[in-house]
């Protein structure tokens, strides 16, 4: 059995989501698609636009066939954890055979290259990354820098294209083009994790062409008033043997073009061509009776667990450094909202992403201590199911009969199910979701759904 592993936060699901399901299904032969998601807060430091539940039925009706969640510890952290934490899971279900992701490159190999010499951390990099910090860069810029400035070195004394340092490692020579861009870096943050792992999953990517990361709905819609069909196959895949198919036209936009168009007040239906018909449907109807979240949403909660902070400072947060900690400190008097505070507290080192994810540790209360408490449990102890195909029963039997970690489908049934070494992590998942709902049904005059009341999405 060949199963696809897919890791993604589909917020929204959208074109370019559906054609990377069918596209890695083609280049592997897989029968199945095992998606572990972001819940209801994501890597960039944000909410979900809506939630998980709903996400995961997306997925589902448009291609996966089982949905799990990945911890918010993981979900809501850097690309490295992040990736760490969903490998480890995929990993750790052992019946997924590739694990499949997009990236603006296409090339697998590149990114294998990048990918095994930043899991020697050979002496010579350490020592220019750790320059590169002090000189106040940000830790994705001073990697890249680092990174170029290696290859670059040692390619103009032997004039080839790969650099071969100290380490015997080949170095592509567009390193910083291929770590400026998101997808590429989480690619690399992959395959890096499947190699420290000694993972026999195979990685695979699909090309992402067309909208880019931080493309406006304006971009968008002139690609698709002109004809334009931005879904290309990649020329560089992990299986260079499958014939590449003829795309349909296929109109894109980028998750954050879609997500800018709600901000600013469009309606759900502005964003139907751009979203499988099923997926563009559940969007609609949720947002027929409710409204999209934002980081702004969560102002006032944040506000206070800043305030009720204040007196021990916030350094036992996750990623929160001394310098940071005092700095938010210092800025609380001036604080308006959470969008605006970000860029009050955003330094040449601190990025506007890594502040966002950092407030969103302290308004979870994500500390130092849960990473090393989830480092010493390997990562995931449990997998914690969304939704399901019945059609994928054989699946769900090859995951049971395999995995050495529980599957969990009740989370009611969470203290008899899980590990006590687990239970820190599952509490934390329920509190980001009490959360997130509690903000997403306020005003409505009823109850919140919680976690124990909200069915599995199975079709």
């Amino acid at each position: 059995m060949k199963v696809n592993g897919i890791i993604a936060e589909y917020n929204p699901f959208h074109n370019g989501h559906m054609y990377q399901l069918e596209e890695s299904r083609r280049l592997t032969g897989a029968d199945y698609t095992v998606v572990v998601m972001s819940g209801n807060f994501v890597q960039r430091g944000a909410p979900a636009l809506v939630n998980k539940h709903l996400r995961a039925e997306m997925a589902l009706r448009c291609g996966a066939d089982l949905v799990l969640e990945l911890p918010v510890l993981y979900a809501a952290s850097s690309s490295e954890y992040f990736a760490a934490g969903a490998v480890a899971l995929l990993d750790k279900l052992g019946a997924v055979t590739h694990l499949c992701f997009g990236s603006e490159c296409g090339d697998a190999g590149q990114l294998r290259q990048i990918a095994a010499f930043l899991a020697d951390e050979p002496e010579e990099y350490r020592d220019s990354l750790k320059e590169l910090l002090k000189q106040g860069f940000s830790y994705p810029d001073a990697r890249a820098r680092a990174l170029s400035g290696l290859a670059d070195a040692r390619a103009s004394v032997c004039g080839k294209a790969t650099a071969r340092i100290s380490c015997g490692r080949p170095l592509p020579r567009n390193c910083a083009s291929i770590l400026s861009s998101p997808n590429n870096i989480l690619g690399i943050d992959y395959i890096k994790e499947i190699t420290k792992r000694k993972s026999d999953m195979i990685p695979t990517t699909v090309m992402r062409t067309g909208a880019g990361y931080h493309d406006t709905m304006s971009a968008a819609e002139s690609d698709l008033h002109s004809g334009f069909s931005a879904v290309e196959p990649s020329a560089h895949t992990s299986r260079t043997d499958a014939a590449a198919p003829a795309c349909p036209a296929m109109p894109l936009a980028s998750a954050y073009a879609l997500r800018q168009a709600l901000q600013d007040g469009q309606s759900p239906e502005r964003l139907r061509p751009y979203m499988p018909e099923d997926a563009a449907r559940l969007l609609e109807s949720c947002l027929a009776g409710s409204r999209p979240l934002f980081a702004d949403d969560f102002s006032d909660l944040l506000y206070y667990k800043l305030l009720t902070e204040q007196e021990k400072g916030y350094e036992s947060y996750l990623d929160i450094s001394a310098d940071l900690s005092n700095r938010i400190l210092g800025s609380l008097r001036g604080f308006t909202d959470f969008e605006a505070f970000c860029g009050l507290l955003k330094t040449k080192a601190f990025t506007h992403t890594r502040i966002s994810r950092c407030l969103i540790h302290i308004l979870l209360d994500i500390r130092k201590e849960d990473l090393i408490l989830g480092r010493s449990v390997d990562y995931v102890p449990y997998a914690r199911a969304l939704g399901f195909r019945r059609s994928a029963e054989p699946l769900l039997k090859a995951i049971k009969a395999n995995t050495d970690i529980p599957l969990l489908t009740k989370p009611a049934h969470w203290r008899k199910k899980l590990p006590p070494e687990a239970h820190r992590l599952f509490r934390q998942d329920i509190l980001a979701s009490d959360i997130y709902m509690g903000v997403a049904w306020a005003g409505s005059g009823r109850p919140a759904p919680n976690e124990f009341s909200t069915p599995l999405a199975i079709l």
